[in-house]
């Protein structure tokens, strides 16, 4: 409802709402879903926690989502006011019973907070199964390169080794991380045909994530201003050489 009149009345984003909605967001529960629910627990209990926590994440996620919607339209950021983007990406990551790091990324890197970014990153690798740590990271640079912001893609990856090596953890050693760490070298030298060996050496690495084709193709549009191939026309074209 507060949002709902920050609309109708088209007040613009200023600090003093911003800081009246982040009053509002710190009001709504906190309360992590329960991991250590022993087999003889009763089943209703974990399945309660559960639906209670499924409310609580949809509650404050409407609302940021709206405050997010309105600060998009009267304020200075087209994708939305950066730190509702981190106040988002913070509550999913502690109140979601189902982990969504594809989710939480999203939010981040359109947020405000790169070294909290980190923080939750490595906090998600030292408790991810086998596997999704990388593409976790991977992911999370993709995404900062696909809006064409190269310098906080190279900041958190420099962010997230520093908090690795500080906490005595092991940084993802794989494919992926190889091509990732290429691709931010190649992409500070603007050099295009290096660009299309890595995407053609690292398929393999960049199929493991069905998003991160496209993150890639949206990477070339924004560095080297390669536009994407419709599909469609290539097939009009396919039709006119039959004929």
């Amino acid at each position: 409802m507060f949002v709902d009149a920050l609309v109708k009345g088209k007040i613009p984003c200023d600090p003093e709402i911003l800081d009246r909605i982040r009053k509002i967001y710190k009001l709504f529960p906190q309360i992590p879903v329960p991991s250590n629910f022993a087999v003889e627990d009763d089943v209703q209990e974990l399945t309660e926690a559960l639906g209670a926590a499924k409310t609580r994440l949809h509650g404050c996620s409407s609302f940021l989502k709206a405050a997010i919607k309105w600060s998009a339209e009267f304020g200075a950021d087209k994708n939305g006011d950066p730190q509702l983007h981190t106040m988002l990406a913070e509550y999913i990551y502690s109140e979601s019973p189902e982990m969504d790091m594809a989710k939480v990324s999203y939010h981040f890197v359109r947020g405000n907070n790169l070294k909290k970014f980190a923080t939750t990153l490595v906090n998600f690798m030292s408790k991810c199964y086998p596997g999704e740590d990388d593409i976790a990271i991977a992911r999370a640079i993709l995404m900062y390169l696909s809006m064409g912001n190269l310098q906080d893609a190279s900041s958190l990856m420099e962010e997230l080794k520093k908090q690795v090596q500080a906490q005595e953890l092991e940084f993802p050693v794989s494919d992926l991380i190889q091509f990732i760490n290429l691709l931010l070298l190649t992409l500070e030298k603007e050099t295009l045909p290096l660009f299309n060996a890595l995407r053609v050496k690292y398929k393999p690495s960049i199929d493991r994530e069905p998003a991160f084709n496209e993150l890639v193709c949206d990477i070339a549009e924004k560095f080297y201003g390669v536009q994407r191939r419709n599909p469609f026309q290539d097939m009009f074209g396919d039709m006119l050489k039959m004929m």
